[in-house]
């Protein structure tokens, strides 16, 4: 759903749709809203600013199925994405990373670290953390 949504945002322009997708991740990721239902985007897309008529009808447009079904499967194909966020760097490397939001004081920090470790290092296959379900003191 939040996909479909996200390309009725497009289809409002690409500034549009990059202030409805900064708001629907903080809705999801800071006050840990479900996306699951259309009044959300709805709102969100109010919220932006978008026009709310258009969104609501291209919502409802099968044709965005047909889009993200072709950029899912390009995604897998090229760069052997198969989740959300997986991170594709300039030199075709690309990388998973589950994650919960850092503090903001080691935001930027850390970010460069994932980055530095990972972009260059193609003999990186899997990194995982063997506790489930989260390292302790993670949430």
């Amino acid at each position: 759903m939040a996909s479909i949504a996200g390309e009725a945002a497009k289809r409002q322009g690409e500034e549009a749709f990059n202030k409805f997708f900064l708001n629907l991740l903080k809705k999801r990721h800071e006050q840990r809203v479900p996306l699951n239902d259309n009044e959300i985007f709805i709102d969100v897309a109010l919220e932006c600013g978008l026009d709310v008529d258009k969104f609501k009808k291209d919502i409802l447009d099968p044709e965005l199925v047909n889009i993200i079904a072709e950029d899912h499967q390009d995604a897998s194909k090229t760069h052997g994405a198969f989740g959300t966020p997986t991170f594709l760097f300039n030199n075709g490397q690309s990388i998973y990373l589950k994650t919960f939001i850092p503090p903001l004081e080691d935001s930027l920090e850390a970010f460069e670290h994932f980055v530095g470790l990972f972009s260059e290092r193609s003999y990186f296959g899997e990194v995982k953390r063997p506790q489930p379900p989260w390292p302790k003191g993670a949430i």
